[in-house]
C-alpha cells in the first residue's frame, strides 16, 4: 500500500501549526509507566504522529488551527497505540497500521469537537475547549472535517473491511451521543440503560482500534470477531474508570473539576448505584443533583457517593471488564506486544487521570 502525502507546502503548514502549540506537562510517574508499557511500538508511534500532522493540513486556516490544537492538547493516544499493539501482537508487517490508527484518532478527535460543543464544555485536559477558543460553529464544522478526512483515509486502505467496521462504529457512536441526550437529567435511568450508552459511545471506537489492528494482519473475517471482543471490554473498562474519576479524581492530575458529568446531568453509574442503595435523603439528594446538575452539593453528592459503596461497586464492574480483556487475548503468541496489551489494560484500570 502506497501512502500518499500532502504536497510539502500543506504539510509545513499543518507541522508549524502544531509545532507553535505547547504540549501540556506530562507531570506524573504514571506518564512514565504509559511510555515504557508502550515503548514496542514507539518508532510506530512517531509514524502516526507524522503521519497525523501531514493528513490534517487543510487549505482553509482555520481547520488546521482547530484541529492542531486538539490533538497537540495532549491525552494518552490509547486508540491508535490500541490498533498498532493488536496489528503487532498478530504479526502485521508494513505501514498499514499506521494509517489505520489516524483514522481511529481522527475519529476520536472529531467527537471530542463535537462531544464539547453539546456539552457546553469549556475545558479539556485543563486548558479552554476548541469551541470556548473559536465558537461553536468551527468547533463542529472542523470535527466534521476529520470525520471526512478519515473517511478519505479509509478509501486510501482499499479494505473493505476497514470501511464495514468505521461506518458502524461511526453510527454507533452518534446512536450513543443521541442517547446520553436523552438519558440527561433523568435521575430515573437503569444501570443497563447506562451501560448501553457507554458501549456505543466509547467501547465502540475500541472495539473498533482492535478490529482495525487485526484487519491490518489479515486476520480471516471469522477472527475478527474475536479481537473485536477484547478491544470491547478494554473500553468498557476505560469509561467505568473515567466515570468513576469524575468523584474520586486529584483536580490537579486530572485537569478537571470533581462533578463534571453531574454539572451536566449525566447519570453515572457511581450516581445509579448511590441512589438505588441510599437512604431515602440520600437518594432525594442524589435525585435532585442528577435532575438539576446540583454542583453546588457536590460535598454531600461525594459524601454519599462514598457512603453506599459505589465506587468499590464501579470498580469491581471495571475490573471484570478488565479480566474479559485479558482473557480475549489468551489465543495470542507471547510477545512483547500481547505483554503490552494486558500492561495496557492493567494501566487504564488504576489511572488516576
Amino acid at each position: 500500500m502506497t501512502i500518499n502525502p500532502l504536497d510539502s507546502a500543506s504539510t509545513a503548514s499543518a507541522s508549524a501549526v502544531l509545532a507553535g502549540i505547547p504540549k501540556l506537562p506530562s507531570g506524573s510517574g504514571r506518564s512514565s509507566e504509559l511510555t515504557a508499557i508502550l515503548s514496542p511500538i514507539a518508532d510506530d508511534m512517531l509514524a502516526v504522529d507524522a503521519l497525523i500532522r501531514a493528513r490534517l493540513s487543510s487549505e482553509v486556516p482555520l481547520i488546521n488551527e482547530i484541529g492542531g490544537y486538539i490533538i497537540a492538547a495532549g491525552g494518552k493516544r490509547l486508540r491508535p497505540a490500541l490498533v498498532l499493539l493488536m496489528a503487532r501482537a498478530i504479526g502485521a508487517t508494513g505501514d498499514l497500521p499506521h494509517l489505520l490508527a489516524v483514522v481511529i484518532e481522527f475519529i476520536h478527535t472529531a467527537t471530542l469537537l463535537h462531544d464539547d460543543v453539546v456539552d457546553h464544555s469549556d475545558r479539556r485536559r485543563g486548558r479552554k475547549t476548541a469551541n470556548a477558543v473559536w465558537g461553536n460553529a468551527g468547533a463542529v464544522l472542523s470535527g466534521d472535517f476529520l470525520y471526512s478526512r478519515s473517511f478519505q483515509l479509509m478509501v486510501e486502505s482499499r479494505r473493505m473491511e476497514v470501511m464495514q467496521v468505521m461506518a458502524d462504529t461511526t453510527n454507533a457512536i452518534a446512536e450513543g451521543e443521541v442517547l446520553q441526550l436523552m438519558n440527561c437529567n433523568d435521575p430515573d435511568i437503569t444501570e443497563a440503560r447506562y451501560l448501553r450508552v457507554i458501549e456505543l459511545k466509547t467501547a465502540q471506537l475500541f472495539r473498533a482500534a482492535a478490529s482495525l489492528g487485526a484487519i491490518a494482519a489479515n486476520v480471516p473475517a471469522e477472527r475478527i470477531g474475536h479481537y473485536a471482543e477484547f478491544g470491547h471490554a478494554f473500553g468498557m473498562t476505560y469509561q467505568l474508570i473515567d466515570d468513576l474519576l469524575d468523584y474520586t479524581a486529584d483536580p490537579e492530575v486530572s485537569g478537571k473539576n470533581l462533578g463534571t458529568d453531574l454539572a451536566e446531568g449525566k447519570p453515572t453509574l457511581p450516581l445509579l448505584h448511590a441512589m438505588r442503595n441510599g437512604s431515602e435523603p440520600q437518594r432525594a439528594l442524589i435525585r435532585d443533583a442528577i435532575a438539576n446538575g446540583r454542583v453546588d452539593r457536590i460535598d454531600e453528592v461525594l459524601e454519599t457517593v462514598e457512603a453506599t459503596g459505589a465506587i468499590p461497586y464501579t470498580r469491581a464492574l471495571a475490573e471484570t471488564h478488565s479480566d474479559s480483556a485479558i482473557e480475549a487475548l489468551q489465543g495470542l503468541p507471547e510477545t512483547r506486544y500481547k505483554k503490552a496489551l494486558i500492561d495496557l489494560v492493567r494501566f487504564c484500570l488504576g489511572r488516576e487521570s
